[in-house]
C-alpha cells in the first residue's frame, strides 16, 4: 500500500505547468528530486501517484514553485521552523528580464538542436535569432504560453526546414562538414532523412520529449509520429549499424550538437535588433500609408467636378459631288483664253459706260 504525501499535489495538468513556468525541463527536475525522467513523466501525465520520500519532496517542490518567491528557494527542501521576519517577496521581472531569461535558458541548446536539422551553423545561429525576435514581438502572448520555450522551438524549426533557404545565394554552397569522419557520417544520415521524419528524431532521441509531446510539435497524431520514428530510426542504423540502439543514437546526437562551437548572440542584442525591425517596419507602414493618402487627395483636387461630354468624332461630309474631269476645250473657250493671255498683266482696262 502506498503512501500519499501530507502536502495536498496538484492536478497533473498543473504540475507540468508549474515545471514549464519556470523553465524546467523533466530531466532537471528529476536531477532535483533524485528521481528518474520516466518517474517525472509518469507523475506529470497521471500514471503514477507521487509517494514516499519523493512524492513529498515533489509535492514540496510544486508548493515553493506555484509561490512567487519560487526563483530564491531552493528545490525540495521545506522551511525550517523558527522566528524571525517573513521573506520579502522579490519584485516581479520586467519584460526584458524575463526575456533574457528564457534566451539564456534556452539559445545555447536550441542553437545546438537546429544545427542537427539544417546541418548550417549560420543558418542555425539566424533561425534562433529570428525566432526570439518573434517571440519578442509578441512577448506578452508567449509569456502567459503554457511553454515558452516550446512556443520559440516550434517558430525555430519551422524556419529552419523552410524549402526557401534554398534560393538564398549565400546558402547555395554547402559548409564544411564537422572533422570527425563519425560525426560527419551521423550528420549525412539525418540530412538524407525527410524532414519531418528529422524533425521528429531530433525531438525524441535529441531533446528528449515524450511521444505525445512529438506529436504536438509536429502536428501529427500520435501513431504517426511513431511511425516516422521508427523509419528514421530505421533508416540512420542503416547507414550506421552501430546506432541501431535509441540510448546510442541519442547520446551520439547529443555529442554531434555539442561538438561544435555554436554561439548564440547576446539576449540584448536580439531584442534590439528585433525593435529595430519594429521601428523599420512601422515606419515603412506609416509612410506608405502617408503616400496613399496623398495621392487620394491629389485625386480628389485634379479630379472634374462636373460631367463633360465627349468631343464627337469627326465625319465625312456626305453628297459633295466629285470633281469633273478636265475635257477639251470649246472654241469660246479657246478664245477667250488667247484673249486672257492678251490682256496686260495689271489686269483689264477700266470698263467705261458708253452714253446711249
Amino acid at each position: 500500500m502506498t503512501q500519499s504525501p501530507a502536502t495536498p499535489l496538484p492536478p497533473p495538468k498543473e504540475r507540468r505547468r508549474l515545471r514549464v513556468s519556470r523553465s524546467l525541463t523533466q530531466a532537471q527536475l528529476a536531477a532535483r528530486l533524485g528521481v528518474s525522467r520516466a518517474t517525472v513523466r509518469a507523475w506529470e501525465s497521471g500514471r503514477r501517484v507521487p509517494d514516499g520520500s519523493g512524492g513529498e519532496a515533489y509535492a514540496r517542490l510544486l508548493t515553493t514553485l506555484a509561490q512567487p518567491t519560487a526563483g530564491q528557494q531552493p528545490a525540495g527542501k521545506a522551511q525550517g521552523p523558527g522566528p524571525g521576519p517573513a521573506p520579502v517577496p522579490p519584485d516581479p521581472l520586467t519584460p526584458d528580464q524575463a526575456f533574457d531569461a528564457l534566451y539564456a535558458f534556452c539559445a545555447p541548446a536550441l542553437v545546438r538542436q537546429t544545427y542537427l536539422l539544417t546541418g548550417r551553423r549560420e543558418l542555425a545561429r539566424e533561425v534562433v535569432e529570428q525566432a526570439f525576435q518573434l517571440a519578442w514581438q509578441r512577448w506578452p502572448e508567449v509569456a502567459r504560453d503554457r511553454d515558452p520555450a516550446g512556443w520559440v522551438r516550434a517558430v525555430a524549426y519551422d524556419c529552419a526546414l523552410s524549402p526557401w533557404h534554398r534560393f538564398r545565394p549565400r546558402y547555395r554552397h554547402p559548409e564544411p562538414p564537422p572533422a570527425d569522419p563519425a560525426d560527419r557520417a551521423l550528420l549525412h544520415a539525418l540530412l538524407e532523412l525527410p524532414p519531418t521524419y528529422r524533425r521528429t528524431l531530433v525531438l525524441y532521441d535529441g531533446v528528449g520529449l515524450d511521444l505525445p509531446e512529438t506529436a504536438a510539435e509536429t502536428e501529427a497524431s500520435t501513431p504517426a509520429a511513431a511511425n516516422r520514428l521508427t523509419h528514421a530510426r530505421q533508416a540512420v542504423a542503416a547507414q550506421i549499424p552501430a546506432l541501431a540502439d535509441p540510448a546510442v543514437l541519442h547520446r551520439r546526437l547529443t555529442e554531434l550538437a555539442s561538438s561544435e562551437r555554436l554561439l548564440a548572440a547576446k539576449p540584448t542584442a536580439v531584442r534590439t535588433c528585433g525593435e529595430r525591425r519594429n521601428v523599420f517596419w512601422t515606419r515603412a507602414a506609416i509612410a506608405f500609408t502617408v503616400a496613399i493618402i496623398g495621392s487620394t487627395a491629389l485625386t480628389l483636387q485634379t479630379a472634374p467636378t462636373h460631367y463633360e461630354p465627349p468631343i464627337a468624332p469627326a465625319q465625312a461630309v456626305q453628297g459633295v459631288p466629285p470633281p469633273a474631269a478636265m475635257g477639251p476645250l470649246s472654241k469660246e473657250e479657246l478664245s477667250l483664253r488667247a484673249k486672257l493671255h492678251k490682256e496686260a498683266s495689271n489686269g483689264p482696262e477700266r470698263v467705261v459706260p458708253e452714253p446711249r
